[in-house]
């Protein structure tokens, strides 16, 4: 067997990242970056009881179900995690994690503390999970006072939510200061391709080494 042609070929198992940071922090747009630069990265398609907004696709920002169907995933054990949030309900479906996993594919996730640590509790040994951190509090109010989208009322209440996601940093297997975003998104980059290479995902890796040195007499 040619050993050098083989080796690129060889399979791994994929990968679940999480991404997560208080909002403003610049989780969604090195989300959006990480996803343009790496084809082998799809993002995790939630279901949700929110309903549809106008550009919204089925299937491809969301999956929009009533809250009967949302209580019947719950009940058949068919999410690797759920949460409320503002009113509504947001689950991951776990069928198509497990099979990207298995096809060596990638998931990246934009959720919270508490869906990463249900998510840790169904997946551990395949996430790997990375919180974002602004370099200050001053800054991270002024990014979300420029965006000019939110009031002063939800300025203030995402600032004071700020405070108790910053809480569960130490939760996080990487923890990175988002002073710079091309900087921040190379950091990202630099973890995915580095947990890619974890002997653990290498599929079929005993297999070649025992192929490679061959009988021993």
């Amino acid at each position: 067997m040619d050993h050098a042609t083989d080796l690129p070929t060889r399979r791994r198992r994929g990968l679940l990242v999480v991404l997560s940071s208080p909002s403003g922090a610049g989780k969604t747009t090195i989300s959006r970056l990480l996803l343009e630069a790496d084809a082998d990265v799809t993002m995790s398609i939630s279901a949700t009881t929110r309903p549809q907004r106008p550009g919204e696709v089925e299937g491809v920002d969301y999956h929009f179900v009533d809250d009967a169907e949302f209580d019947r995933l719950i009940e058949t054990n068919e999410f690797v995690e759920w949460a409320p949030v503002f009113g509504y309900r947001y689950g991951t479906p776990k069928a198509p994690v497990k099979e990207a996993l298995r096809d060596g594919r990638d998931i990246l996730f934009d959720i919270d503390w508490q869906g990463t640590q249900q998510l840790h509790s169904a997946m551990g040994e395949d996430l790997v999970r990375i919180f974002i951190l602004p370099p200050s509090m001053p800054e991270l109010e002024r990014r979300l006072r420029e965006r000019g989208t939110d009031s002063e009322a939800v300025v203030a209440d995402r600032m004071q939510r700020a405070a108790a996601e910053i809480s569960h940093w130490a939760e996080y297997d990487y923890v990175l200061v988002n002073a710079d975003m091309e900087k921040c998104l190379a950091k990202v980059q630099t973890i995915v391709a580095a947990e890619r290479l974890k002997r653990a995902r290498q599929v079929g890796l005993v297999a070649f080494v025992r192929d490679l040195v061959g009988p021993q007499h």
